[in-house]
């Protein structure tokens, strides 16, 4: 990875990636390297590996790392691997965060621990231990829906101080805004737009599965950027009918990416769900063009 202005240059389209599962609900590794080469040959400058929408609170450790370490193998060149390190224990997001290094990531993407709700020394107190676990650029992810925390910008702050904590995955609009010392992605397809005109880097996305060029060009092409967001907005209003992962895991079987089902407690998208997805899929003539 280039570094720019003393940070690392993840890319500014970084496709949370969905985890395959194939009929007896194992990890399919085919298939997940299908999808990830269709996401380097359709606007994607990486993947987050292992993620929340990778379904990673259903996944062993062993099952998490080796995908992590196929996407590593596997991934063309240039084509930046993101590790989903995070935990709720601070041992167990270090010891993920010290094997995705020596599995070969360029970054992690850390998440603040959940549940549990750590107070703002507890948060300090992880993310130093974390940072202390690797040698690679660190992407906080801020997602007070998931979480029940939130890490107000003055926060952000203070572990931009922290070795190795480079950037944030921001999901909570309320503090959409550039913070010394990080690197600002957008943590909901929807901000990607309001983050870019801000000077972020770009986005942490999960509708660039379906229209990966699209965001991509959102990025290049500042001057169509609004028309481009105004495109995608029944995209982005489809993929989140219910919760993700389940409607971009649908559209991607419409689309033949043999993406299989969940692992409990999700749940296959209903009838009016999927025919959400599919009525998107059609609109924006990503049937026609399914993969082959």
């Amino acid at each position: 990875m280039r570094i720019l202005s003393g940070m690392t240059d993840l890319g500014a389209i970084l496709t949370a990636i969905i985890t395959p599962f194939d009929a007896d609900g194992r990890v399919s590794e085919d298939a997940f390297v299908r999808i990830l080469h269709h996401l380097a040959e359709n606007g994607s400058d990486g993947a987050v590996v292992a993620g929340t929408t990778g379904e990673a609170a259903t996944l062993t450790d062993e099952e998490h790392l080796a995908l992590i370490g196929l996407a590593v193998r596997e991934a063309p060149d240039d084509f930046t691997i993101v590790g989903g390190t995070g935990s709720n224990d601070t041992r167990h997001a270090v010891h993920l965060t010290e094997r995705a290094t020596e599995l070969g990531v360029d970054a992690t993407l850390s998440v603040t621990p959940y549940y549990n709700r750590p107070n703002r020394r507890g948060i300090i107190a992880h993310f130093g231990e974390v940072a202390r676990a690797t040698d690679k650029p660190i992407v906080l992810y801020n997602i007070p829906g998931r979480t029940g925390v939130d890490m107000p910008n003055d926060l952000l702050a203070e572990l931009a101080q922290l070795p190795n904590v480079e950037a944030v995955k921001q999901a909570n609009p309320e503090n959409l805004a550039l913070v010394d010392g990080l690197q600002l992605y957008a943590g909901d397809d929807p901000l990607l737009r309001d983050t870019l005109a801000l000077g972020g880097a770009g986005g942490v996305t999960v509708a660039s599965h379906v229209v990966g060029p699209q965001m991509k060009a959102m990025c290049e092409q500042p001057d169509r950027r609004d028309a481009i967001h105004d495109e995608l907005s029944d995209v982005f209003e489809a993929l989140s009918v219910t919760v993700n992962p389940i409607p971009v895991k649908t559209a991607m079987n419409m689309l033949g990416f043999d993406a299989g089902g969940f692992r409990l407690p999700l749940v296959e998208a209903s009838e009016d769900e999927a025919a959400a997805v599919r009525g998107m899929l059609e609109r924006h003539n990503l049937l026609t063009t399914a993969a082959s």
